[in-house]
């Protein structure tokens, strides 16, 4: 069992949508920099992985929603480094309200990439030992994401601000992509309850991606894929209620 992290926040109007609850982009950045803060507060932070040209790159998102947090609340956030094997690295985060009740949890999957020649590197004993990570040998697949079998798409350009400093597209970016798609009316109705979410590729910036996607009505999952070409660079499905 890998050591735990938290911090409470409060969730401000800036990042929620027009129904007052907390965007998927937002979350995201959000839970992300809680896992910022546990590695620097373990001296594990960006310039000692740096040191050894390598970086952190997500690769996966599972994501469990009951409820969205909303405007004003007070939400803790925790994380814990569950385990790790070779390559990959598998990270927890949990979102609670003021009450304690659970409102989210994060499955991710991390791994280290080499900063010059953008490959997946090996996990460094010396930059995991602090997390208390259990060592273990079998790889997490997660669920199964489905293609976008017909589907139709929406043209989206990268700009200045959606690189972040690894030089590529942050990832909580790809949510804007995936979901503006869907359009007003739908997403005004509707609330995720399941996401899964698989990057491929990088994209970088000037690049001209399309979104793709299509809605099983019936079950209410949506599909969607960001191409570039017939290139798949993330793929995603979404469970809505």
């Amino acid at each position: 069992m890998g050591k735990r992290y938290s911090e409470t926040v409060e969730v401000p109007f800036y990042h929620c949508d027009v129904n007052g609850h907390l965007t998927l982009p937002a979350m995201l950045g959000m839970v992300i920099k809680t896992s910022e803060a546990q590695s620097d507060a373990l001296d594990r932070g960006k310039e000692f992985v740096t040191n050894f040209g390598l970086t952190w790159v997500i690769t996966n998102y599972e994501m469990t929603i009951k409820r969205l947090p909303e405007v004003g609340e007070q939400i803790t956030i925790t994380t814990e480094a569950i385990s790790y094997n070779k390559y990959f690295c598998y990270r927890n985060f949990w979102i609670h309200d003021a009450s304690g009740a659970e409102c989210v949890l994060i499955e991710s999957t991390f791994v280290l990439m080499d900063l010059v020649n953008r490959k997946m590197s090996s996990v460094l004993e010396e930059i995991i030992a602090p997390y208390e990570s259990e060592k273990i040998k079998k790889i997490h697949r997660g669920a199964k994401i489905l293609p976008v079998a017909a589907g139709t798409f929406l043209p989206y350009r990268v700009r200045y601000y959606d690189i972040d400093s690894n030089q590529h597209v942050n990832n909580a970016m790809y949510f804007n992509w995936l979901i503006d798609v869907l359009g007003f009316d739908f997403l005004t109705k509707h609330q995720p309850k399941e996401i899964h979410i698989k990057f491929e590729k990088e994209v970088e910036y000037g690049h001209e991606i399309e979104s793709w996607y299509e809605v099983d009505q019936e079950t209410l999952t949506s599909h969607h894929e960001i191409r570039i070409g017939d290139q798949i660079y993330c793929s995603a499905n979404i469970l809505w209620s």
